[in-house]
């Protein structure tokens, strides 16, 4: 973990990092997976019914989640069980969602994104 920030650090610049950062939750499935995540653990197969979603697109976008730090797995017989990684992320979602509730109109509406 340490290699790769040492790595990022030099080739990116803080605010990069920070946008990239926000950038791996702005994915619609990856956003839901991550708040499905806040409930505690769950499989592939348990993420995909309650997403509706295939289980392809699931694991291409945890695979994403997970090398970028957001959620960790770890293997129970033949199940793969996904929890998130630092109770900050729920923090940030909960921030987010307060301002995303105070903001709703204007947010549907942006033309510049």
């Amino acid at each position: 973990m340490k290699g790769r920030l040492a790595v990022a650090s030099e080739s990116y610049t803080h605010a990069d990092l920070m946008a990239r950062f926000f950038s791996g939750l702005s994915h619609h499935i990856r956003y839901r997976l991550v708040a499905s995540l806040t409930a505690g653990e769950r499989t592939v197969n348990e993420l995909a019914e309650n997403l509706g979603c295939s289980q392809s697109q699931i694991s291409n976008h945890l695979a994403c989640l997970r090398w970028c730090g957001y959620v960790r797995s770890r293997q129970e017989g033949r199940y793969v069980y996904y929890k998130v990684t630092d109770k900050r992320i729920l923090e940030i979602l909960k921030l987010a969602q307060s301002v995303v509730a105070e903001n709703a109109e204007q947010i549907s509406t942006c033309t510049r994104m």
